[in-house]
């Protein structure tokens, strides 16, 4: 069993001391930087604590989900008097959209902070969004629920919480588009297909049809992303009768 070595001591001449980037990044000093150490080890690493579990920050990602969520959640309850449970879940879920957390987490340049044995140019887009609930999580472990709402009130609800504008904002293209074409009585169809040609990564193209008619197509390297992107153009065509039935 291997236990957790000072993997962290490479990044002073790179990053200059780990405490000193972290505490400047979340706000205040950091109390046992080991949560912070194990929030930015990458898998490939392959280390275990003294306790034989592993330590990296796929578990602090999935606590860092839930508190974000319970923060969130809060602040939307205190201070939006208007709305259902099903309103307040939908300014929840724009707030703490995958696309958000990976900006959040780029902003911060939490990339730069990760060990890994393998390169990080071979991370997907998501591992910003993913490093930024590690810290949450790690916050957590180490100061309690006062401080990780502290930092998520400068880092995510203070700059980007402004309830007008989340209300504008579109979580997911195809379910919106989906939800109108129900609502309308329309059907649609994601005829969705495997298009490599000559790339080296799989992709895929996905023709979008609404009453028996193409309005749309796209290509991107998963059946997700094509569909999203082919229904985010169809919303661009059929945008003023959507938007109708959004605010209304």
């Amino acid at each position: 069993m291997s236990v957790i070595r000072n993997i962290f001591t490479s990044r002073s001449d790179k990053d200059g001391n780990f405490f000193v980037t972290i505490q400047k990044i979340i706000g205040f000093k950091p109390k046992t930087i080991q949560h912070y150490e194990e929030a930015f080890t990458h898998r490939s690493m392959a280390i275990q604590n003294k306790r034989g579990h592993a330590f990296n920050y796929e578990r602090l990602e999935f606590l860092g989900d839930a508190m974000l969520g319970a923060v969130i959640a809060a602040h939307l309850f205190d201070e939006v008097g208007k709305g259902d449970e099903g309103y307040l879940t939908k300014m929840r879920s724009k707030v703490v959209s995958r696309e958000h957390l990976n900006e959040l987490g780029r902003d911060l340049g939490l990339l730069n902070l990760v060990k890994s044995a393998i390169p990080k140019e071979n991370f997907g887009v998501n591992i910003h969004g993913n490093l930024f609930e590690a810290l949450v999580g790690a916050i957590y472990q180490d100061r309690g629920y006062k401080y990780t709402k502290k930092f998520i009130n400068k880092r995510v609800i203070d700059p980007y919480v402004d309830i007008e504008k989340l209300e504008g904002r579109v979580i997911s293209y195809k379910s919106l588009l989906i939800e109108w074409c129900q609502k309308e009585k329309r059907t649609f169809d994601f005829n969705t297909y495997e298009d490599s040609g000559q790339d080296v990564v799989r992709h895929f193209s996905v023709r979008l049809f609404i009453d028996d008619k193409q309005v749309a197509k796209a290509r991107s390297t998963s059946k997700k992303k094509a569909e999203e992107k082919a229904a985010k153009r169809a919303y661009y065509v059929f945008q003023n009768k959507i938007d109708i039935h959004r605010f209304n």
